[in-house]
């Protein structure tokens, strides 16, 4: 990946430049994390969309409070948020019906190899997390987010971050042993 700094440096000399070095670093690792959280392909584009939009517009403003993936993933956070609860307000629904959706999601979804029948589990496990935990597990485990790089995004500690990393893990292995 590029240097964080090389990018606001090429995007604060030519933003139409610096803006397509970010979208090629950041488009795809934005993508999956996104995917993770909604499961539908079509609903990540469109959630993956709306973080770049608002990327573009705010990119001037960026502070430098955190690093860029930070911010990014802070974003990224926002979006996914908001699109799952204008979905339980929109079907008012709970958040466990929503949760049981996304696993319907992802047993129907024909992105999904299932002669791996313990990865399909795995991303079952990781869905039935409640909401925080399973932010935390995917930052942690997929995006390789340090927890104070987490705790940024989420408004947290970091100590509270390896904290629900811990349970969401050991909820894991056991959503694994009993289904």
């Amino acid at each position: 990946m590029v240097n964080e700094q090389k990018i606001l440096q090429i995007y604060s000399d030519d933003p139409q430049r610096g803006f397509k070095l970010l979208m090629d670093c950041y488009q795809e690792p934005v993508y999956y994390y996104v995917r993770r959280q909604l499961v539908s392909h079509d609903d990540a584009e469109d959630v993956t969309q709306e973080v770049f939009i608002r990327i573009f517009r705010g990119l001037d403003g960026f502070r430098r409070n955190s690093s860029l993936t930070t911010w990014i993933y802070t974003i990224a956070t926002r979006e996914v948020l908001r699109w799952l609860e204008k979905r339980q307000e929109m079907e008012l629904v709970s958040a466990e019906a929503l949760q049981e959706e996304l696993v319907g999601k992802l047993k129907a979804s024909e992105y999904v190899d299932y002669e791996n029948e313990l990865s399909v589990k795995f991303q079952a496990a990781v869905l039935s997390l409640p909401e925080k935990q399973r932010l935390v597990f995917n930052l942690r485990y997929y995006d390789e987010l340090d927890y104070e790089q987490i705790a940024h995004i989420l408004e947290g500690t970091p100590e509270a971050m390896k904290v629900n990393y811990h349970y969401a893990k050991d909820k894991i292995k056991e959503y694994i042993l009993n289904n």
